[in-house]
């Protein structure tokens, strides 16, 4: 509705429209924000998607995401900030009632350290980083912390990989299970020699580790190139599933861009009656203000499944 029409429809003769506890005459030239949108799941941006439309400081950030209705937040990079500003963007998120999603737990990139080999010092790379990614997530109030085991190591049969790789997961657990945190483990499309790759693998491991602190992170990005058949997946692995990722196939961009019918999977998703955290793991198609508004645009038009 206009602005103009809405004051006709609400105002009274001679008196003041109040809005949010704001008083403003009719004549008034103060613009009237819109509403927020509000989203059947809990998409979460990350730092930089909305750069232009909200300047680049990361709290003038989430500040901005809250104010078009996203209810939750991812930053990857979450370990590798400064101690103070952790504690400034978690401090805003609790203000803001957005849930923090998933940052990574630092093991040295997905491709380092691999838990395959069974290697003593690799396992210490690993724990290190769980232990202090329990500090971290105190700050920022996280529950899930993404986790990619590495490459293969293709000297070794893969019965003994995935024993070594089970193994290595129970120990991080144990870290972080009485902590309430959850590593969420992500296969992923991007080379065939990383050992994790496909959702039903991941399961197995999940089973293999037995932890209410190791699940799945099913990125349908990544899931769209290595397997397809995204609904029918999920649902196998579903019960082992605790977090989602986001980004549309080919270019994993926003939704809309590409060949999934993410209205459809987000409809599933919210039959299933899924309360966690969707992370918008993607580009922007388009540059500028322009482009940002599109990723806003495309996630009101996917979530319209209602």
């Amino acid at each position: 509705m206009k602005r103009r029409n809405f004051i006709q429809k609400t105002a009274i003769t001679g008196g003041a429209l109040s809005l949010g506890g704001i008083s403003l005459a009719a004549s008034s030239p103060v613009s009237i924000n819109a509403q927020k949108h509000q989203f059947n799941l809990k998409y979460a941006p990350h730092l930089g998607m909305f750069k232009n439309l909200a300047g680049d400081d990361p709290i003038d950030q989430i500040n901005f995401m809250a104010d078009q209705g996203f209810t939750a937040f991812e930053d990857n990079g979450m370990m590798k900030r400064d101690v103070a500003l952790q504690t400034k963007m978690g401090e805003t998120l609790a203000k803001r009632g957005m849930t923090m999603g998933v940052f990574v737990i630092d093991k040295g990139g997905n491709m380092a350290n691999t838990l395959a080999a069974g290697k003593q010092e690799y396992i210490d790379i690993f724990l290190d980083g769980c232990k202090r990614a329990v500090e971290v997530a105190k700050r920022v109030n996280a529950k899930w912390m993404t986790v990619v085991p590495g490459g293969f190591e293709r000297k070794l049969p893969i019965g003994v990989q995935d024993g070594n790789v089970i193994e290595a997961l129970k120990r991080g657990a144990e870290i972080l299970e009485p902590h309430g945190l959850v590593m969420v483990l992500e296969p992923l499309s991007d080379s065939p020699d990383l050992y994790l790759q496909n959702s039903d693998q991941t399961y197995m491991i999940c089973k293999g580790v037995d932890s209410p602190s190791c699940k799945i992170l099913f990125d349908i990005y990544h899931m769209q190139k290595t397997e397809g058949h995204l609904i029918h997946n999920m649902g196998l692995t579903w019960d082992e599933v605790a977090y989602i990722q986001i980004g549309d196939n080919p270019g994993r961009k926003e939704p809309t861009t590409g060949e999934i019918n993410y209205k459809n999977v987000f409809k599933w998703i919210h039959e299933k009656g899924f309360d966690g955290v969707l992370g918008m793991e993607h580009g922007n198609s388009k540059g500028g203000k322009a482009g940002e508004q599109a990723v806003i645009d495309a996630y009101k038009h996917e979530d319209a499944f209602m």
